[in-house]
């Protein structure tokens, strides 16, 4: 029998690239985007595609439904949504903090409490959650995605630890630098939430944080792999009769990991404020 995948958040980037990958593996996917036209263009190439949104409760509801509806089972899902907010965490409003934490950590939670019951009746499953190095140490003007990354890393212990023995295996999948849109994403949540112009710290956005952001340049980080380096890892969770609970990608995610475990908070500091 064909297995089948949901997937987020794959107008773009990781989710596009692993949902192209997974179908040509011979998995079902679900592709699923936050806009209609953008589902519109996958299903142009033959994806199955619809609408979820992790902000709207709704979409979520419907379009695991619809995925039953199918194909009568869901055996994994790839939950990959998600936003940047860069700024300085004391000009971030209430309602940025907001916003970030509904799409990137409370959606997913969303997600993932109404796959488990429909796993548990399969007695199987497997729950990807696309984390970050952001999840594992945090660094300067990063504050919302990476309190919503830090969330997602401690609700997947918890999920891992409840569903032992379920059959439901649980992954996250922890990328560094990967070439997708999520600068180019992050401006407009950055000129819509802040206030930059009248901010204490104007200097610093006009002279630092506002020419990376939208710096066009194209200049990879050092550290940086191709989105097929994610999509390896999430064949290898979604096949391997012994997934990992975690999957490092790109060396800067390993170096996140030693730094958070084996150095003392204030010598890490140290190196991360260097970034």
């Amino acid at each position: 029998m064909t297995r089948t995948i949901l997937i987020t958040g794959c107008s773009s980037g990781i989710g596009l690239d692993a949902a192209r990958s997974m179908a040509a593996r011979g998995w079902r996917v679900f592709a699923t985007c936050r806009k209609a036209e953008d589902c519109a263009r996958l299903q142009a190439e033959g994806l199955e595609s619809f609408v979820l949104d992790h902000d709207d409760p709704e979409s979520i509801t419907a379009a695991i439904a619809q995925a039953m509806e199918r194909a009568g089972r869901i055996d994994a899902a790839f939950l990959n949504g998600a936003f940047a907010l860069p700024a300085m965490a004391e000009d971030v409003p209430r309602d940025g903090m907001r916003a970030v934490m509904e799409t990137n950590f409370i959606g997913v939670h969303d997600i993932a409490r109404q796959l488990v019951p429909i796993m548990r009746d399969q007695g199987h499953g497997r729950l990807l959650f696309c984390s970050s190095v952001l999840g594992l140490v945090g660094i300067k003007y990063r504050a919302p995605y990476v309190a919503s990354k830090f969330a997602m890393e401690g609700y997947a212990d918890c999920l891992r630890m409840e569903l032992h023995g379920s059959g439901i295996d649980v992954s996250l999948i922890e990328p560094g630098p990967i070439p997708t849109r999520i600068r180019q994403n992050a401006q407009k949540n950055f000129e819509r939430w802040i206030a930059w112009e009248t901010s204490r710290h104007r200097p610093f956005y006009e002279r630092s944080l506002r020419p990376r952001l939208y710096d066009e340049s194209g200049t990879p980080d050092r550290f940086e792999r191709p989105v097929s380096a994610v999509t390896q890892t999430v064949i290898h969770a979604c096949e391997s009769p012994r997934p990992k609970a975690r999957y490092f990608i790109t060396p800067g995610t390993y170096l996140g990991n030693l730094v958070r475990r084996f150095l003392p908070t204030r010598a890490a500091d140290a190196i991360l404020r260097r970034n």
